[in-house]
């Protein structure tokens, strides 16, 4: 086992996400068979109703996520959105057909093979107000005061530096812009050997 203390986080999170990105992986910790249920039927548990999961590719969702930030997000036609980590483009491809014609929808990640992959997505399926930006969440690629809203969907948890995340969602947003996150919170301390362990921290 690696010391991930001995070694720049980012890399890993990276290196595994972009297996998952190529079909290497099952899931996003790295363990075989640890997601028995499908990307469609993970989605549903979490809160994504059915007409959202029929209306954008379903290559773009492979069930990554821990909840749904459109729930909260009250994303409005015209507006411009950034989805944090937005990995197979799924949440921006929901966010596209809110903000309609006028809206425009930034998603950023930082595994090129991700940003491969949406860029296809969307070029395919013709998301003419969706753009994906290759960078990392703690230095947006993206001008201050750009957006209205700002969405992630279980990334932030991944970040060595949270508050600089945070500082970037604030730097990013217009005034009276808005936040909608879902992610995993730490309740209790983990021991040692947990903080080690880079599986269960990618996961």
């Amino acid at each position: 086992m690696r010391d991930l203390r001995k070694i720049d986080i980012r890399n890993v999170v990276r290196d595994s996400y972009k297996k998952i990105a190529v079909g290497k992986n099952n899931s996003c910790c790295g363990t075989e068979g640890i997601l028995k249920n499908s990307a469609e039927e993970i989605s549903r548990k979490i809160g994504y109703s059915d007409e959202e999961l029929s209306t954008v590719p379903k290559e773009a969702n492979m069930g990554l996520g821990c909840g749904n930030p459109q729930l909260i997000a009250a994303i409005e036609e015209g507006e411009t959105v950034i989805d944090l980590g937005s990995g197979g483009g799924f949440d921006c491809f929901l966010a596209s057909k809110k903000v309609g014609d006028r809206g425009y929808v930034i998603g950023v990640d930082m595994t090129p093979e991700m940003i491969s992959k949406s860029r296809v997505l969307a070029g395919k399926n013709r998301y003419n107000n969706v753009e994906f930006r290759l960078g990392e969440i703690e230095n947006l690629p993206v001008a201050d005061s750009t957006a209205n809203v700002v969405i992630s969907n279980c990334v932030i948890n991944l970040s060595p530096n949270k508050q600089r995340v945070y500082n970037e969602i604030y730097r990013v947003l217009k005034k009276g812009g808005r936040i909608a996150i879902s992610d995993i919170v730490l309740m209790k301390a983990l021991t040692e050997e947990m903080k080690q362990d880079e599986k269960l921290y990618c996961g």
